[in-house]
């Protein structure tokens, strides 16, 4: 059995598309439609109670989810690759930086623009939710910009860490959110990345390459 993918094209789970394309994995992509309700039908909810994306079933029929243990993972599954630093102190600063990118920047921030209903059921207050998630959105970039100066990547090489950036900074690229210097250059820095091509071509968002 193959290693199966569910995701969403231009999601979260772009970054670990993303990452098993670093790996060199042979993989199945399996689309799960978010707006059509997919996360919520009984097949998904079997490999995923959650009901969220991505989740990543593995060979022997088990299942990873949450974007930060799949890459972690991914990571220490294939070392070769070197998507962690080698030392315990690097590695902890890798992580520390990516779970900023999935829980601070994408789950308090764009969360609030993405599922503003989530947040608050008054239509009144809705302006609000989205004006703070705004704010949250440009101080974590402002943290990550000031991690970036003087880098090509988070580390001293590419990691888990870019991968999780590169989904929140393309978000801020389609949505009109003023990316900082040093991260408007890792964001661009990342599109040459021949993994990251490959993976928006394929998610139909070959537009954003040009």
């Amino acid at each position: 059995m193959s290693k199966r993918l569910y995701m969403t094209p231009g999601s979260c789970s772009t970054g670990i598309h993303i990452l098993l394309e670093e790996c060199g994995l042979v993989f199945e992509a399996h689309l799960v439609n978010l707006l059509a309700g997919d996360q919520h039908r009984k097949d998904y909810l079997a490999i995923n109670p959650k009901g969220t994306i991505p989740a990543l079933v593995l060979d022997d029929g088990s299942a990873l989810t949450e974007f930060s243990s799949i890459a972690w993972w991914l990571a220490r599954s294939y070392p070769k690759r070197r998507l962690l630093p080698e030392t315990v102190a690097g590695e902890v600063r890798v992580l520390e930086l990516m779970n900023y990118a999935c829980n601070t920047i994408h789950g308090a921030g764009f969360a609030r623009i993405f599922t503003t209903e989530r947040f608050s059921a008054s239509a009144a207050e809705q302006e609000s939710v989205k004006a703070q998630g705004r704010l949250i959105i440009d101080k974590g970039f402002a943290l990550v910009n000031r991690e970036l100066d003087g880098r090509d990547y988070l580390a001293d090489q590419f990691t888990i860490a870019d991968a999780a950036l590169f989904y929140v900074e393309f978000w801020a690229e389609r949505t009109g959110v003023a990316l900082p210097e040093n991260c408007a250059a890792h964001y661009r820095r990342m599109l040459t990345r021949p993994a990251v091509r490959q993976v928006l071509a394929e998610e139909g968002y070959a537009s954003a390459l040009r």
